[in-house]
């Protein structure tokens, strides 16, 4: 006898409100005992100013996601629309990451930088909080690595990827 576990009503509609609801795009990179990881993110949210801290989610036990649970410090990679082909590329699981075509260096403390147009924030990963079926980091900005571009943001709306600009603005 096979028996399927149903999703909930309630998780079903959890994911179809927040899939409605926009989120900014980021790639989160960090070294590892293997090499660098990256996984890209819809999870990362500012939580204070002063001092600078932000909070994201990671939802597997495996692979790069678990590779960044376990790290110390990460970089996380703002992205603009210009950046699109790396936001698919960190989204597949099954994609080539910090190969010889792809544009990266490593910052002086190690971890990975990718070229891209936003910003790039490196964090020292404060706590590790599990949240469900999820693993909620909080971590410090110690550096920020200022964009010399400054393109239309990326957000991630009803599972694809989307561009704000002028011809978002609503009037006021």
């Amino acid at each position: 006898m096979t028996v399927q576990l149903q999703e909930s009503r309630l998780a079903r509609d959890f994911k179809a409100a927040f899939g409605a609801h926009p989120a900014g795009v980021s790639i989160i990179t960090a070294d590892s005992a293997t090499g660098p990881v990256g996984i890209t993110a819809s999870s990362v949210a500012s939580v204070s100013a002063e001092p600078a801290l932000l909070a994201f989610s990671l939802a597997a036990g495996t692979g790069s996601a678990a590779a960044l649970a376990k790290a110390d410090s990460v970089v996380v990679h703002l992205l603009r629309v210009e950046d699109l082909e790396l936001a698919k590329s960190f989204a597949n699981s099954s994609s080539e990451r910090f190969t010889g075509s792809m544009a990266w260096t490593r910052l002086d403390t190690g971890e990975p930088l990718l070229a891209h147009t936003g910003h790039a924030l490196r964090c020292k990963v404060l706590s590790r909080t599990p949240a469900g079926s999820s693993l909620l980091l909080a971590a410090e900005v110690l550096e920020i690595i200022v964009a010399e571009t400054c393109g239309e943001p990326m957000v991630y709306h009803s599972r694809a990827f989307h561009r704000l600009g002028g011809h978002s603005i609503l009037p006021s």
